[in-house]
C-alpha cells in the first residue's frame, strides 16, 4: 500500500507520517519509508540524530543507478539517459518490491531502528547551493516518482511518503500514485485552504483522499474541521506530550504514545488497509501513462532528444503478481 501524507507547512504532516510509521513498524508490517520533502525532517522525526539525518544518501544523486537497474531489458528504453521521471515500466523492466533487496535499495536506503523493530529510510535529498537557479524542487522528486512507477507492493505492505508542503505536489502526476492520500490540516483557514485544493484534484483523478486533523484542542476546533471537510474527516489528533519529549530529543518507548492517539492511527492503519479492496491497476497503470505523455510533449521530448510515447508499452499492465526479470 503506498500512502502519501501531504498539508500546508506546519500542519505536522511530518510528524503525523512519522508515528504512522512507527505505528506499522510496532505491527510488525513491512514498510518503507520516504521523504520526498526537500525540507528534509523525517529521518529526525524517527529519531536519527543531525549526523545521521544529514548522512542519507539522496536519491535523487543516484538517479542514473536507478533508471538503469529499472529500465531492465526494456526494448522500448535504449537507454538510462532516455528515461525520465515518469517513464513508465514494460515487458522486460525491473520491478520493485517492498521486502526485497535490490541494488537501489543498498543504495539509497538506510535501516533505521525504532524500540525493536526497523524500517528502510529513503530520502530525495535536500537542495544544494549547486541547485539553486539551475533546478526546480520536481527535479529532486524524480526519483521517488520513478520507483513508485515501478512498485509492485501488496496489502499489509506499506510504503509511507512524506510529501511537499502545500499544493505543489500536483505540479506531477506523483499524487496518482498512492492507494491513500492523508492531508494533514489544523483547524484554521489556511490548513483548510490547502484541502480545498487537493480535494479538487484528487476528485478529477479519482485519488482517495481523508483530512487528518491535527492541533485540535478542543470542541470549536473539531466542530470546523467537521463543517469545512464534512466526510472527508477520518480523525483528530490533538497534543502528545510523547512528540514533544520525542522533538527534544528524548523519546520513550513508542508504546508509551498515548492512548487517544494510538487509537487515531489505528484509525488510518484500518482507513488505508480497506483502500486495497478498491485497487484498479489499469487505471493505475492508465494514469502513470497519461502524465508520461505529458511530460514528454511539454519538456521530456526535447531534453532527451527522443519520442518518449515510444517508451510506452500498450500491452503491459502493472499489477500485483508482475514479473520481474534479475539483473545478470
Amino acid at each position: 500500500m503506498k500512502i502519501a501524507f501531504v498539508g500546508k507547512g506546519g500542519s505536522g504532516k511530518t510528524t503525523l507520517s512519522s508515528l504512522f510509521i512507527r505505528h506499522l513498524a510496532a505491527a510488525r508490517v513491512p514498510v518503507i519509508a520516504v521523504d520526498a520533502d526537500i525540507n528534509q525532517h523525517l529521518g529526525a522525526a524517527l529519531g536519527l540524530d543531525e549526523a545521521e539525518a544529514a548522512a542519507l544518501p539522496a536519491m535523487g544523486a543516484h538517479l542514473p543507478l536507478i533508471k538503469d537497474y529499472l529500465r531492465g531489458t526494456n526494448p522500448r528504453i535504449p537507454s538510462a539517459d532516455s528515461m525520465i521521471k515518469t517513464t513508465p515500466p514494460g515487458e522486460g523492466s525491473r520491478l520493485l518490491r517492498v521486502g526485497e533487496d535490490n541494488v537501489v535499495y543498498d543504495t539509497c536506503a538506510r535501516t533505521v531502528e525504532l524500540d525493536d523493530t526497523r524500517v528502510r529510510l529513503m530520502a530525495t535529498g535536500p537542495f544544494t547551493e549547486s541547485d539553486l537557479g539551475v533546478a526546480c524542487y520536481h527535479s529532486k522528486v524524480g526519483a521517488v516518482e520513478l520507483c513508485l512507477n515501478h512498485l509492485v507492493d501488496g496489502r499489509e505492505e506499506y510504503v509511507v511518503v512524506d510529501m511537499t508542503a502545500g499544493s505543489d505536489s500536483f505540479a506531477s502526476g506523483m499524487f496518482t500514485r498512492f492507494d491513500m492520500t492523508f492531508l494533514v490540516a489544523e483547524p484554521t483557514r489556511k490548513g483548510i485552504a490547502v484541502y480545498r485544493q487537493y480535494k479538487e484534484y484528487a476528485r478529477d483523478f479519482g485519488v482517495p483522499l481523508k483530512v487528518v486533523g491535527n492541533k485540535v484542542q478542543g470542541p470549536d476546533d473539531l466542530a470546523f474541521l467537521r463543517a469545512e471537510a464534512g466526510d472527508d474527516l477520518l480523525v483528530t489528533v490533538g497534543h502528545s506530550d510523547w512528540v514533544r519529549a520525542m522533538e527534544k530529543g528524548r523519546p520513550t518507548r513508542f508504546a508509551y504514545l498515548e492512548e487517544a492517539n494510538r487509537r487515531a492511527l489505528e484509525t488510518l492503519h484500518d482507513s488505508a488497509d480497506a483502500a486495497y479492496e478498491r485497487r484498479d491497476w489499469e487505471r493505475y497503470t492508465r494514469q502513470m501513462v497519461h502524465f508520461h505523455l505529458k511530460n514528454a510533449e511539454s519538456w521530456g521530448n526535447a531534453k532527451t532528444g527522443v519520442d518518449l510515447a515510444a517508451q510506452v508499452d500498450p500491452a503491459f499492465v502493472l499489477f500485483e503478481g508482475a514479473a520481474t526479470p534479475q539483473p545478470a
